[in-house]
Parts: structure tokens; C-alpha cells; sequence
């Protein structure tokens, strides 16, 4: 069973990613937490500093939340009727990024599914502020859903890798069930800059290709400096329709997106993205 976390503004971005969500798993028994952080747009500074009885607001704000994601969560249950499927819902007061982190280390979540929309005002751009933020705050996968993909079963998965990150079934635990019960293929993507694979690479090039085994499995080397373009050119080729990378320190993925700031980026995000933490 998974038990999978929603963070949701209520927006249309948001209810795009959860349907995708929904329908991506809906073969799987799962747990859906539909997870609603809230801040109140005006306080006082007694509420901040932990009085907020006596205003009454706190109270206001939480019950719009709660009967929102009441309403969601009913939209959803019609929409889907779905029995391998629970929803439960939580009103939290927290940011976003902290509230998704402190709930995904409370409850034991198998990964987190969030809307992305690019940065106003930048043509090339990866993902918003809190997309990146949550990559580099929550130790559990993460799936960020571009706000207008409409929902494809993902039967071709790149999985773009520099072969310096040590694989195990732990970190590729979830990209294993998802190629399975999407009877996908992935296609293993290394982007060579001019240099031989070192013994370490190729040991884990080895290990990746184990894990895979039993499933369809192709890998691709392409020679050429400018990875983002190398991946964006290899989606759009092979009718990529989920994109999948691990987030280690130090590697390509942390020196390709993390490493300039997001109006410098430059990578064209059209399909769902999922990033694992090398050490989940």
C-alpha cells in the first residue's frame, strides 16, 4: 500500500497534479493525505507569539481549509470511486515547505505529489520557488506535475544518471513499482561530457542495470557538454512521458538545477518529474 501526500492551495495547478495522482495509482491500494497549509494573510503579532485564542482567527482560517478539503476530497471520491483508494484530510497553520517536510517525517509517506508552475515572468525557467524547495527540504520522493499536462499513463520513463550515485533497491524502490505497474520502459540516459566512465561508473552502470532486469531496460549515452538540452532532446525524440532523476549532493542533478539561480536554468519542464533523495 502506498501512502501518498497531496499539498494542495485549492488551485486549479494543484487539483491537476492530484487527479494525475489519482489516476497514476489507481491500481494500487493507497492512502491519499489531500494536505492543505494555511497562513492567515493579516495577524496581529500577539498571534505569531502564541495567542491567537483571543482573536478568533486562527479558528476562521482552519475551517475554510477544513471545508475546502471536505469539498475535495468529496469531488474526488465522485470523480473516481475508486475502492483501493482512502482519503484523509489535514488543515495545517505552516508554510508550505515546512509543512509538507514535518508531515512527510511524522507519517511514514512514500512520496509527495505537487503542481509546478514556472516562475512569473521567465520564459525558460525549471520550477516555482516551492517546487525546488521542497527537493531540497523532504527526504521522500517527490513528483512535481507541470500545471498543464493532461494525464498519460507513463509508459516511457527517462531516467537521466552521471553514474555516480550508488543504486539499491532503497532509493529505486518507487521507480521499480512504477515501471511494473505501468509496464514501462526506462531508458537510462548518461550524458557523456568527453571523459571514459571511470571503474566506479561503470560498476554502477552494472548495478543499475541488475535492478532492472526483469523489466524493459535500454541504456543511452550521449557525448555532449550541454546536458539540460541532451535531456530535453531525448523527451521529446522518444515520447518521454515521466522524467525521473536522483538528487544526490554533489552530483549532476544538484550542479544542473540547484547551483543557478531559477531564471537562469533554462530547462523546459513538460512532463511530470519525479526526484528521489539518493538516501531514502
Amino acid at each position: 500500500m502506498f501512502s501518498v501526500l497531496l499539498p494542495t492551495d485549492f488551485s486549479e495547478n494543484s487539483r491537476n497534479a492530484i487527479d494525475y495522482a489519482v489516476q497514476l495509482l489507481q491500481h494500487e491500494e493507497c492512502t491519499f493525505y489531500v494536505f492543505n497549509a494555511y497562513t492567515p494573510v493579516i495577524y496581529h503579532v500577539e498571534y505569531v507569539l502564541g495567542y491567537p485564542a483571543q482573536f478568533g482567527l486562527a479558528d476562521a482560517v482552519r475551517n475554510t481549509s477544513q471545508n475546502n478539503l471536505n469539498e475535495l476530497v468529496t469531488s474526488l471520491t465522485d470523480t473516481y470511486n475508486n475502492p483501493h483508494h482512502k482519503f484523509e484530510t489535514f488543515a495545517r497553520f505552516d508554510t508550505l515547505v515546512f509543512g509538507i517536510k514535518e508531515f512527510v517525517d511524522e507519517h511514514k509517506i512514500d512520496f509527495v505529489v505537487m503542481g509546478t508552475k514556472g516562475a512569473t515572468g521567465a520564459k525558460e525557467v525549471l520550477f516555482g520557488s516551492n517546487t525546488v524547495h521542497v527537493f531540497k527540504e523532504v527526504k521522500c520522493p517527490v513528483l512535481a506535475v507541470p500545471s498543464d499536462f493532461a494525464f498519460e499513463a507513463p509508459h516511457e520513463i527517462l531516467f537521466p544518471t552521471d553514474l555516480d550515485v550508488s543504486y539499491d533497491d532503497s532509493n529505486l524502490k518507487i521507480l521499480k513499482e512504477l515501471v511494473a505497474s505501468n509496464h514501462a520502459r526506462l531508458n537510462a540516459l548518461h550524458v557523456s561530457t568527453g571523459y571514459e566512465l571511470t571503474e566506479k561508473q561503470k560498476g554502477h552502470k552494472e548495478k543499475l542495470e541488475f535492478l532492472f532486469k526483469d523489466f524493459a531496460f535500454l541504456y543511452h549515452e550521449v557525448k555532449t557538454t550541454e546536458i539540460p538540452k541532451a535531456i530535453h532532446e531525448f523527451q521529446i525524440k522518444h515520447k518521454i512521458n515521466l522524467l525521473v532523476m536522483i538528487n544526490n549532493k554533489h552530483s549532476f542533478f544538484e550542479n544542473l538545477f540547484f547551483k543557478k539561480t531559477i531564471n537562469q536554468i533554462g530547462f523546459h519542464l513538460n512532463v511530470p518529474f519525479m526526484v528521489i533523495p539518493s538516501e531514502v
